[in-house]
């Protein structure tokens, strides 16, 4: 937290840590007394017990002078209270924590301890140890010597209890007074500190809450009085520049509003503009239709009088006048064809911007000046254009003066651009359709070269041996010849039905075992051959133009059964997986050697190589398995379907 000079967080954060600092030296001085006080009892207690062993020890010396008996026991006892009395003279100098017993602390009370300690040592123990081990003769006079000193060493004693007492009651006055301050300081910190925060906080929040109430009320003029300079000023700076805001915006609120509601308005007229025309050259029509719509739709939501769309020719370097819409015929023989350098719409193919200008001044570079003659106030032009590629200009044509705002220009930019996406579009789907017409007469070809037109070679060359025959007058080799040439024509004739079957043959969606034994059916009622159809697992059916390529195949594979195995069984057999799709087709026929027969090795062999052009069209592979008289194999596979869908 950020903390400024004369702020409000610096002066109760300084108010507190003031009172903080005086109650933690307060209790500072609490708990040294009480430090002080720890253990005094126990060390008066103690210092007592001092003055009555004392007494004890010459009590024990009396009982061994007279209880000669007693003197073993009376003189150990009397060792006992020596030990004893050095032992509680050393807890009073040093302190014992396990009682607790604090060591005098006080200048006074370690001054009479230390007279106390060099009493007993220098003169009263020497004479309590002497006289256990001494006679009993000596023990009396020492005994005697002892009773003079004891009256002495129990004052001082004496006075040492009293100095300590001393002591105790002065710091427990002290404790006591420190204890009314600091409740005194704590119920004066309370006051202050209320009237502190009152003055700092309450009074101005209140002032605060109360301006709220009255603008929630909507009086809108209230202001608050900024007598501080602290966070809660401003706080009441900062509501007083919302007040005035929300007083100016509250009287301009109709004014905003409206020019809010236009630009609202002219945004949904530019995105209903924009959607009506997308979903215009969205549906399928040619390029000279998709323009005339286009044309009339932004005509109508601009209110233009005129329009026109122009396309480019890269071959040429000429923009031809496709769709146009309220132009004289005048304006259309003029400019029906336009050179790129011959006006402003041929330099923006070549890379200019987008414009629009009033005819009254033209812009320089403009040649032709059939706008103007038109009696147009306003001309403006607009790229036609898709992937950076130039397609053509539109253009919008006024009567009056009309000025173009940046958001009409945007939206006119971009509705350029959805009509060259559609224009490609459609190039691109002609296009597609030539490949696709291409495509298929190529096959076409291919399969006329593999059937009819060797049958047709065979027959010319049959022909010209029937009439070298009939020639000769050879009749026999005439007749032979001629069935030779019925067997040729029969089989020519099988070949163009079959090739008829073929082209014939649809493929529905999701169809193609259908399909297939359909096939089946037609080829074993033409070669009286038997056939049988099996399917394998379940999964996903194909692309429709994908099943009808996997059609050719089994077709071409039926075919080149009638033609070459001599077979009595054909089995085609459909395997579906998850992803991957294998047909396989089988005849018992004689078979042949894939190593070493000319069909296979001869790139002429037309059937083999379509077969296998139109199993790499779907992305699969068609594999040819045979043997002499074990008959042929033909398996199509066409795995990761899912992902080629994908």
């Amino acid at each position: 937290m950020l903390i400024t000079p004369g702020s409000l967080s610096r002066k109760i954060i300084g108010t507190l840590l003031f009172f903080f600092l005086f109650s933690l030296l307060a209790i500072a001085m609490t708990l040294a007394i009480s430090w002080q006080l720890e253990g005094v009892a126990a060390a008066i207690n103690d210092a007592g017990s001092e003055r009555m062993r004392s007494y004890r020890i010459g009590h024990l010396m009396a009982r061994v002078s007279d209880d000669k008996a007693g003197n073993d026991q009376a003189a150990a006892l009397l060792r006992n209270e020596i030990k004893r009395f050095d032992e509680v003279l050393g807890n009073l100098q040093n302190g014992d924590p396990q009682r607790p017993m604090a060591p005098p602390r006080d200048a006074e009370v370690r001054q009479h301890l230390l007279a106390v300690e060099a009493s007993w040592r220098l003169s009263v123990r020497p004479l309590a140890e002497s006289f256990v081990s001494a006679s009993a003769s000596e023990q009396r006079l020492i005994s005697e010597r002892y009773d003079d000193e004891l009256n002495g060493f129990v004052s001082r004693i004496n006075e040492l209890v009293l100095a300590m007492e001393k002591n105790y009651a002065t710091n427990t006055n002290l404790l006591r007074t420190v204890q009314l301050m600091l409740i005194i300081l704590v119920l004066f910190g309370a006051v202050m500190l209320i009237n502190f925060f009152n003055q700092l906080v309450i009074r101005p929040v209140q002032v605060l809450h109360s301006g709220m109430r009255r603008m929630t009320d909507k009086d809108l003029s209230v202001r608050l009085p900024v007598n501080s300079n602290d966070e809660l000023g401003s706080l009441a700076k900062g509501f007083n520049q919302m007040a005035e805001h929300l007083q100016i915006a509250y009287s301009t609120l109709e004014e905003r509003v409206e020019v809010k509601t236009r630009s609202l308005e002219e945004r949904n007229r530019e995105l209903g503009m924009l959607y009506e025309v997308t979903a215009l050259l969205s549906e399928p029509a040619p390029i000279e239709i998709l323009c005339e719509t286009f044309l009339q739709s932004i005509r109508q939501s601009l209110g233009a009088d005129a329009g026109a769309v122009r396309l480019y020719s890269p071959e040429t370097e000429v923009l031809y006048l496709i769709a146009h819409d309220g132009l004289s015929e005048d304006f259309l023989k003029t400019e029906a064809a336009m050179n790129c350098g011959d006006c402003v719409c041929g330099e923006l193919v070549q890379g200019g911007m987008p414009v629009a200008f009033s005819t009254v001044n033209p812009p320089i570079g403009m040649k032709l000046f059939t706008c103007v003659r038109e009696g147009f106030a306003t001309a403006s032009a607009f790229n036609i254009r898709y992937d950076k590629q130039r397609l053509g200009v539109f253009n919008l044509y006024f009567n009056n003066q009309h000025q173009l705002t940046e958001s009409e220009i945007q939206l006119l930019e971009t509705l350029g651009q959805h009509l060259g996406v559609a224009i490609d579009n459609q190039r691109l789907k002609s296009r597609e359709k030539e490949l696709a017409v291409s495509e298929e007469r190529n096959l076409l070809a291919q399969e006329l070269h593999d059937s009819i037109a060797q049958g047709l070679a065979f027959l010319n060359i049959q022909v010209q041996l029937l009439q070298d025959s009939l020639r000769k007058g050879r009749s026999d080799e005439a007749m032979q010849t001629a069935g030779q040439l019925r067997e040729g024509v029969q089989e020519s004739y099988d070949d163009v039905r079959e090739l008829l079957v073929h082209f014939r043959t649809r493929v529905h969606q999701s169809d193609l075992d259908t399909a297939i034994r359909s096939a089946l059916a037609k080829f074993e009622g033409q070669t009286s051959i038997n056939t049988e159809f099996k399917r394998v697992g379940e999964g996903a059916p194909l692309q429709p133009t994908d099943e009808i390529q996997v059609m050719h195949i089994v077709q071409e594979s039926l075919s080149n059964v009638r033609k070459h195995a001599q077979a009595s069984l054909v089995t085609v057999t459909v395997y579906r997986g998850m992803g991957q799709l294998v047909v396989e087709v089988v005849d018992n026929g004689q078979g042949f050697d894939t190593a070493n027969d000319p069909r296979v090795l001869s790139e002429r062999h037309v059937g083999l190589k379509i077969m296998r052009e139109r199993a790499h069209r779907v992305g699969g592979e068609c594999l040819i398995s045979s043997a002499p008289g074990e008959g042929t194999k033909v398996v199509l596979n066409l795995p990761k379907l899912q992902k080629k869908a994908a």
